[in-house]
């Protein structure tokens, strides 16, 4: 995004935590795969790259349905409503830091929509009270969370209002050690203790990638709702966090897990080992046999390096010399196709100069994730 180019110093720094790069959003939005009626929320946003990628994926739909949208009068309008129905409506972003949902909303403006439903708000805070600042942020509405959420920040319940950690139920299934303690039977309920729920003496503090799990929960549609979400590979390994797993593993369904390598946040000044999680929330009552197939990759070229130098395999599929070249630029995540044209504004600078580039549907991990979703069975021999 040019947009992110121009503001490229403003993400570092402070505002490193804010920003997912690209590729990773590009990957995330083309496996969740959005549709225009879909409801689309992510409730840490940055500068809204998740909201801005699914709208361009539901525009490139748009493309494909109505092909003379330049020259039709009668398809422009349908296309442009297809599109812009889906901005204005169907996008919703929640963003902690005031700035940063300022630059989110700009964002969006510069790319043909200025109705987003962006708040400036703490996403983790009492759900009612998200609700009167926009009432369609509602529980079990979204049928799509696509969110990166801030890692290793603690929330203490001695900064916040009283009930804030109470709220959460997944409070209940941490171990404040690796041995873990003895349970609290006043604070187990019969559910919990089903689960295997481990209930500890009250917490007075939570780090948010915890509870950003819990409230992704809260906001999705129950049995159909689909998430895609960054976590640190901790949530996934620690012993201590043996409880978060069961929780998670008794209120979604792993549908995917991408490992990514421990330099994809390096340029942005976070080192932290990540994962992509795809999840899919269940119904009340709801179970998933301990032998259902998830989808487990690792993806090593990522299309950047720990300085953030591209790292694509690149081919040139047409080239007329001096006008214009395409390119296939290609990573384990997926392909891009890439247009470029001859640039003479400066007749010392001449050289091609980026026009447009499209990620090419069915590619790399994309196209095995969709192999694996009609037949899993041959990546598990």
């Amino acid at each position: 995004m040019a947009f992110e180019e121009f503001m490229g110093g403003f993400f570092k720094g402070d505002f490193g935590q804010y920003f997912t790069p690209r590729e990773l959003i590009a990957f995330a939005v083309e496996v969740l795969n959005p549709q225009r009626k879909q409801l689309v929320l992510d409730p840490a946003c940055g500068s809204g790259g998740f909201l801005l990628y699914a709208l361009d994926h539901v525009r490139r739909e748009a493309n494909r349905r109505f092909p003379k949208y330049k020259t039709d009068a009668r398809e422009g309008v349908e296309h442009f409503k297809y599109w812009h129905d889906f901005a204005q409506h169907n996008l919703f972003g929640i963003e902690i830091n005031e700035e940063l949902a300022r630059v989110a909303k700009m964002n969006m403006i510069i790319h043909d929509d200025g109705h987003t439903n962006i708040i400036g708000h703490d996403a983790l805070d009492f759900l009612n009270n998200l609700t009167k600042l926009k009432s369609e942020l509602v529980p079990d509405k979204f049928d799509l969370i696509l969110t990166n959420p801030p890692f290793g920040s603690v929330v203490k319940s001695t900064e916040k209002e009283k009930g804030y950690l109470d709220q959460f139920e997944l409070r209940r299934y941490l171990n404040k050690s690796t041995t873990g303690t003895e349970p609290d039977e006043s604070a187990q309920s019969e559910s919990n203790a089903k689960r295997g729920a481990k209930a500890v003496k009250e917490r007075t503090s939570i780090k948010t990638e915890i509870l950003f799990i819990e409230r992704v929960h809260s906001y999705l549609k129950p049995g159909t709702g689909q998430a895609g979400i960054v976590l640190p590979d901790g949530i996934l390994t620690n012993s201590s966090l043996q409880g978060v797993r069961n929780w998670m593993l008794s209120h979604f369904q792993i549908l995917a897990v991408v490992s990514l390598p421990q330099f994809a946040f390096t340029h942005y000044d976070a080192g932290v080992k990540t994962s992509i999680v795809f999840l899919r929330r269940l119904k009340d009552g709801e179970t998933v046999p301990d032998d259902a197939p998830i989808f487990m990759a690792l993806a090593e070229n990522i299309g950047y390096d720990a300085t953030g130098r591209e790292t694509f395999n690149v081919t040139v599929e047409k080239e007329i010399a001096g006008k214009e070249k395409i390119e296939r630029h290609g990573c384990d995540l997926f392909e891009y196709r890439v247009y470029f044209e001859w640039s003479t504004v400066n007749p010392k600078e001449q050289g091609w100069s980026e026009r447009h580039r499209e990620i090419i549907p069915d590619t790399g991990l994309v196209a095995q994730w969709r192999e694996f979703q009609r037949d899993p069975n041959p990546f598990f021999v």
